[in-house]
């Protein structure tokens, strides 16, 4: 997060920029004749939105792929953009808190939580929910009804085009709802323990079945100590889970000491913070889902 003089030049940059420049900027590929210009926080969320807006509106991302966006660091461009927009969305539960903080001083653009109902799980040992809704698709059809009706609100000429994209984009979300229980049954019950380095999956944990583990609870408080890594080694060596996993945002040095010291495999690479690059198998959210799926189902099933 920003903090500190860091935070507050960043501030200054950011007034400076959005008064003297946004005038000035090319926002064409922003710009619709009909519909909304739409800036979101992060990819995830960008792919459900683009799946409800449809040829409607607009939708930018500010994070880029593969960086995550607990401490993603914003330049004043993205300040710039937001300000063009009709509505800014963000996933809530305090993920984009210090981007929040910054586009609330800089911009009238609304900002519209998409998490909001979500049953929140706290961070182990704290007071703040864990602001992972999204990896649980039962939470992604939430974050749909969500964002349809703030849609209807903001455009009503568009409403019939939202609610005919969002019922097809609800029904896949519930297809893959049902695909998920039937691959996971494959897992023996004293498997069911998902090992990343970021703690990430509580929510999909609770809604399929999973404990979850990590070797930290969110990127923004990573430590990676000595004491994190060997309590995880221990885990695993102890209940005989037969692998653990990486994950494409994050450093993956601290995942591979807890596969070397307790003998197990990294059964492969999941997606959390973002949707993966063209070519990955994983470009959207559902296919993301999906892949993340069949990971755990080739690790924990078949050993």
């Amino acid at each position: 997060m920003l903090k500190g003089l860091k935070g507050l030049f960043m501030f200054f940059v950011i007034m400076t920029f959005v008064v003297g420049c946004s005038n000035d900027e090319d926002t064409s590929e922003v710009t619709t004749e009909d519909g909304l210009t739409i800036t979101t926080s992060f990819s995830v969320l960008a792919d459900m939105i683009e799946n409800v807006v449809g040829e409607r509106g607009s939708v930018e991302y500010i994070v880029p792929i593969g960086e995550e966006p607990h401490e993603y660091e914003p330049v004043p461009s993205n300040f710039a953009r937001v300000s063009d927009s009709d509505v800014f969305y963000i996933n809530g539960l305090g993920l984009e808190e210090w981007l929040e903080k910054i586009v609330s001083n800089v911009s009238d653009t609304p900002i519209v939580e998409l998490s909001e109902g979500v049953e929140e799980i706290p961070l182990v040992g704290e007071d703040e929910p864990d602001p992972h809704g999204w990896l649980s698709p039962k939470n992604g059809e939430m974050y749909v009804e969500n964002l349809l009706n703030d849609l209807i609100e903001r455009d009503p000429d568009g409403e019939e085009i939202y609610r005919e994209n969002a019922e097809a984009y609800l029904a896949d979300l519930s297809e893959l709802d049902s695909w998920i229980t039937e691959q996971i049954d494959s897992i023996p019950e004293e498997h069911k323990v998902i090992i990343v380095s970021e703690n990430a999956f509580k929510y999909f944990g609770k809604d399929y079945g999973f404990q979850t583990e990590g070797i930290w609870e969110i990127n923004s408080h990573e430590e990676g100590t000595s004491q994190q890594i060997n309590r995880i080694i221990d885990l695993v060596s102890d209940s005989g889970i037969p692998a653990v996993f990486v994950e494409s945002t994050v450093d993956q040095r601290y995942m591979e000491m807890v596969a070397e010291n307790s003998g197990v495999e990294i059964a492969g690479e999941v997606f959390t913070d973002a949707i993966g690059e063209e070519g990955s198998g994983a470009e959207t959210y559902i296919d993301m889902i999906r892949h993340n799926v069949e990971v755990f189902v080739d690790g924990l099933a078949s050993n």
